[in-house]
């Protein structure tokens, strides 16, 4: 196992440096000058030169990618152009969101879409199996955008002063705020600012409400979660119905499944036991695939409803020509992404004996 994992971190590292190259030449090869997007009409000819001159946007591509390669090496990502902030503490700010929504989304998709295809399987070419599929067809064709309006129409206008309103936009109501766990519980930094650690898991609301018992909180970070967790997971879901369908459909031709209906073994444990145990493999490589598809569709999903997440961050950096929350931004992505894939491969070992990871 660990020969395996190491090999997986050793092969991961050229997938990261492609990501950084890629990312690095990409961003500059936007139209458009950062100085004139972050300045406007005070852009000057002079005053761009200078601008240039400081953030080292003067000197030669490789030269600048040599830089920045430097201090990724020592644990910085960099400043951001715009805000003069560092980006691990923009991250720290942000990145909580996003990964609130990725998992709320994946965790919808998962609970809905395998329950989904298992039913289309074992009522294969039934009304439920048809419409089963041509359900997932449809959330597959729907744009993330497209769905978001429609579902913040629906619930927070049309459904407005009923009991199955939905906030629109925002993490918390206004005059709500969630009180970090480290000051619930009466830790003391001396006066200094929490480790940033800390501050990270502070930022997770839902998480931080749980733990410090605040109901309150809880309760409203979980309903603003709704409708942005929904519109994300509709792709992923119909992706991982239909492969769940298909994967059952193989398994339950099967030997073992037809010898263990003849045994008299109840239909419940025949496809739980052996049909769908055997067909897990596919089905949490999919879900590990779709992490990038939430990702990628976290940056509508937050614009959408105006969520201060990476998602949006990352949209806007673009827009500002801000190279460096980019790269940053997008190193982080890219980490956890081979991140959770790496823990699918390991799942492979746990979730089937006939696997061997060495």
């Amino acid at each position: 196992m660990f020969k395996y994992f190491f090999r997986r971190i050793l092969s991961s590292l050229p997938v990261l440096f492609g990501v950084l190259v890629v990312t690095f030449i990409l961003a500059r090869s936007i139209p458009g000058d950062p100085c004139k997007s972050i300045l406007g009409e005070k852009a000057t000819v002079e005053v761009c030169e200078r601008f240039n001159r400081e953030k080292g946007l003067d000197k030669p591509i490789p030269v600048q990618f040599a830089i920045y390669l430097n201090e990724l090496a020592h644990g910085d990502f960099g400043e951001s152009i715009r805000f003069h902030r560092p980006i691990t503490q923009i991250l720290v700010e942000r990145l909580p969101l996003t990964i609130e929504l990725g998992f709320a989304g994946l965790f919808l998709a998962t609970l809905i879409g395998i329950p989904l295809g298992i039913l289309s399987a074992i009522r294969h070419n039934s009304t439920i199996d048809v419409g089963t599929m041509v359900g997932a067809n449809v959330g597959v064709s729907m744009p993330v955008f497209w769905l978001g309006l429609m579902l913040a129409y629906i619930f927070a206008l049309l459904l407005k002063d009923t009991p199955f309103w939905l906030p629109p936009s925002g993490r918390l109501s206004a005059g709500l705020a969630s009180v970090p766990f480290y000051e619930v519980y009466g830790w003391d930094f001396g006066g200094e600012t929490p480790p940033k650690l800390l501050q990270f898991i502070a930022n997770h609301y839902i998480f931080n409400a749980f733990i410090t018992f605040n109901g309150e909180v809880f309760g409203d970070a979980i309903k603003h979660m709704i409708l942005p967790a929904v519109a994300l997971a509709t792709i992923p879901l119909a992706v991982i119905a239909r492969m769940t369908r298909s994967s059952m459909l193989q398994v339950t031709g099967m030997d073992y499944v037809r010898t263990a209906r003849a045994k008299g073994i109840s239909e419940q444990a025949v496809v739980m036991r052996h049909a769908f145990r055997n067909a897990l493999l596919p089905i949490i490589t999919i879900i590990g695939l779709q992490l990038g598809v939430i990702f990628s569709g976290a940056i509508l999903t937050e614009t959408i409803f105006s969520l201060s997440g990476v998602g949006r961050s990352l949209f806007e950096a673009i827009t500002a020509r801000d190279f460096p929350v980019i790269q940053g931004f997008t190193v982080v992505i890219a980490i956890g992404y081979i991140t959770v894939n790496l823990l699918v491969d390991l799942s492979y070992g746990f979730l089937d004996p006939r696997v061997r990871l060495d």
